[in-house]
């Protein structure tokens, strides 16, 4: 069984005992959530596709931890023109692990 969801303005299709990164969610580690933004939810050949999301639809989800990805560097040079400007970049994260999915 596993659905597709949205969070973050991404879409990810999970299933159950998964862990993935997603955008930042303003809650604490440990913390159980309900994302209930849920697109698709497919068990074998039963399949149920939102109309943009199902109304009954919802995955649990526990905090494991906040983070940070990698740094990426961003530089942007003119020649000829003495202009060199550099900067970086860390976008936030949260990790999370699926628990359950209910359709």
């Amino acid at each position: 069984m596993y659905a597709v969801i949205a969070t973050g303005g991404k879409q990810y299709r999970v299933t159950e005992g998964e862990t993935l990164k997603v955008e930042k969610i303003a809650a604490d580690e440990g913390a159980e959530i309900e994302l209930d933004q849920v697109l698709m939810v497919a068990d074998g050949d039963n399949i149920q596709v939102g109309t943009p999301v199902l109304d009954k639809g919802k995955v649990l989800a526990r905090i494991k931890s906040h983070g940070r990805g990698k740094k990426v560097e961003i530089i942007k040079f003119r020649r000829r023109k003495h202009h060199r400007k550099q900067m970086g970049h860390r976008q936030s994260y949260t990790e999370i692990e699926i628990t359950s999915i209910q359709a």
